[in-house]
This record gives C-alpha cells, structure tokens and sequence, in this order.
C-alpha cells in the first residue's frame, strides 16, 4: 500500500510539472485552508525582579502580589508589600494550528499600570487562556527588551525604544490542543486571500487537471471545495501535493488606492481612461503682514517758545497680499489610455498627490475613469 501511494504522488508530481505555465503562483501563497489557522492566547501575570522601575504603589499590582503570596499559605495585608520592583503585564501569543502539549510558543509581554520599563524582570506562572475562556498554555520566563529608559534625580529622562513591552522566546508551554476539523471532515476547503471569480474557476480547473475531473468545485468567489482522502497518512500527502500546484491568477479588479495619511497613491495596472480633456492650474494667495511704527511729538507751548516733546508710537497694520497663478495645463487623454500614460501626463505637468486624487476623482464623476477609487 506504501508503495502505491508513493508512486502515485511521483506520477502526480510528474503531471504537475509538466502542466506548470510559466511565472505562476502556487495555491499555497495564494490560499489557506478553512480551519488551519493561527489562535489568539492572551493572560494576566506579573513581572518581578525589577531595579526600581515597577509599578510602585498600584493598587493592582498591590492586590495581585498578595493573591499570589497566599497560594504558598502566606498572609499578608497590601500595606505590607510594595511593587517597585513588579509590574502588572498582559501575556499575549499566536498559537499555530496543530501544535501538541509540550511544544514551545514565543510570547510578549506589556505593562498595564505604571512601570516605567521591564528589563531585567521575569515572568512568573502565568496561564493563557483562549476565546472559550480554556487554559491553553502556560507561560513563564526570563524577559528580553530592547527598550532602555533612564530617568535623572532632576526629573530629565532618555527612553531608547519601548522599554514597556518584552518578549520571552519559547517562553510559553502548550496544555491543551485545539480541536481542528482537518482531518474530520471530508473536503478540503481552499479559500482565496482576495476574492475573485475567475481565480477560484481557474484553482478548480487547475486542481481537477491534475487528480481528476468534479475534484475541486468552486463554491463561490472565496472558497473551492476539494474531495479528499478520509485516511489521514493520505489526506497529509494529498494537501502537499495539492498547495504546490502552480496557476497564473486572473487579473486584479481596476482600482486606486489612495492612502489619506501618507498621501500614497498606488494605481493599479488595469486602470484605464475613456477620452476626456484635463484642464490643471493652481492658485497661490500669499499673505504677508508687517507692522509699520510711527513716532508721534507732542507739541507745547511755554514761556520760551514751542517744544516738542516725544509722543505715544503708533503701530498701523501693514498687509501685502500676494497672488501667483501658473497657467492652466491641459492633457488629452485618448482611447485605450494605460497606466503608463496617466502618470506620464500627470508628472508633464507637475500635479502634487492631492492634486493627482483630484484629477481622478474628476474623472470618475466624468464617467471616463474606469476604476474604483478606495481611501485607506
């Protein structure tokens, strides 16, 4: 049986590369598969064994250490600790689909109250639970930061990245593994990281050309069902085989991004242009404001004549208005106009980013711009 399996997945292999266009993409960078994913943990612990920079007189922390003193049969009242040398953190880590009790996670540590930074401390027993409320690890360690803060007796401070957040390689311990429907269920679920129709048609053609025809069925713009083995030693060698096949995406939907915080514009390279004149120009009003003083005298009048004597200064506004208008510019933009010519005329005659968005938004409400403009 090995063996026949093994020369199926070389016949396979053999007909994939025989069937692979050229400067194609493999479904594994263009899919994932439904329920194999990453899973969020997140707990509460706290960090001891700081110089100084905890928490100092927190309430939560305060009430956090005496919980956790009481564990070892210890009573203590808050007044009695202090948590200048610990802080109250968040645990957080990804777990990866599969993973088994005893295998190792990465994990990062944040402060929640007001410790100043965590070099230097460690992590005390904490468990980390899911979105079911499940304990799925355990975490506990020696904190790695890359942050540096130094505080003076003068109150000047340097704060050399971000002292507050650390991170515990391997530092946590599996407990509990997530139930995944891989290998239950019947189908392999492929689903697209960008939805398009014509994508999924070609993954199921691409899919059914290799291991057979009504294989692989596109549910939907999203998803393509795939029939697999029940076994799973083969329904294993069945998704190798499968992620590894090659297919030349269809072309993206025409559209603009426009990114409204950095000013970044990416046109994509389907965006075309119906014929429409462009008429472009900018206005300047320059404003400048001065104040212009002038020295008055008063003017008396005694015995040995007129006197004058200095006065008040009077301040008056003193305002020059400015305008600078370039002449207006204007571009044709022909039938069948691409990407390449719509930077072209825009750079011809020096648009900014605001005024290259405007232009577009010009030609969309025109009808003549042939792709959907999305702010980011």
């Amino acid at each position: 049986m090995l063996v026949a399996i093994r020369t199926m997945i070389a016949f396979t292999l053999t007909l994939m590369l025989a069937a692979t266009p050229a400067l194609a993409d493999r479904l594994k960078d263009l899919t994932s598969i439904a329920g194999v994913r990453n899973n969020q943990l997140v707990g509460y612990g706290v960090v001891v064994g700081l110089a100084g920079t905890g928490d100092g007189n927190s309430a939560l922390t305060l009430q956090s250490l005496q919980s956790m003193i009481s564990q070892f049969g210890l009573v203590t009242a808050p007044a009695n600790l202090t948590a200048k040398n610990a802080a109250a953190v968040m645990v957080t880590a990804d777990m990866p689909a599969f993973m088994k009790p005893g295998q190792r996670l990465d994990i990062t540590v944040s402060t929640v109250g007001g410790a100043k930074s965590l070099r230097g401390g460690t992590l005390l027993m904490t468990p980390l639970l899911g979105a079911d409320g499940e304990t799925y690890a355990v975490a506990q360690g020696n904190l790695v930061v890359g942050g540096l803060g130094v505080t003076g007796n003068d109150g000047s401070s340097v704060i050399v990245n971000v002292p507050t957040v650390g991170r515990i390689p391997r530092g946590a311990s599996v407990e509990r593994i997530v139930e995944n429907p891989f290998q239950t269920s019947a189908n392999v679920i492929l689903n697209l990281h960008q939805a398009d129709f014509s994508t999924a048609m070609k993954v199921s053609e691409a899919v059914n050309s290799v291991f057979g025809d009504d294989v692989a069925v596109a549910l939907d713009a999203s998803s393509i069902a795939v029939r697999a083995p029940m076994d799973p030693s083969q329904k294993v060698s069945f998704v190798s085989l499968l992620e590894n096949i090659e297919i030349d995406p269809a072309r993206p939907a025409a559209r603009v991004i426009v990114n409204s915080r950095t000013g970044t514009i990416v046109i994509g390279g389907d965006v075309r242009v119906t014929p429409a004149v462009v008429t472009h120009g900018s206005l300047t009003v320059r404003v400048n404001e001065d104040k212009e003083i002038t020295q008055t005298n008063n003017v008396t009048q005694n015995a040995q004549g007129i006197v004058n004597t200095p006065g008040q200064a009077v301040e008056t506004a003193d305002s020059e208005i400015i305008i600078e208008e370039e002449p207006a510019k204007a571009f044709v933009f022909d039938t069948g106009v691409e990407l390449s010519d719509i930077v072209d005329a825009v750079n011809g005659v020096g648009a900014s980013p605001a005024d290259l968005v405007a232009i577009l938004e010009a030609l969309r409400e025109a009808g003549s711009l042939r792709a959907e403009i999305i702010v980011i």
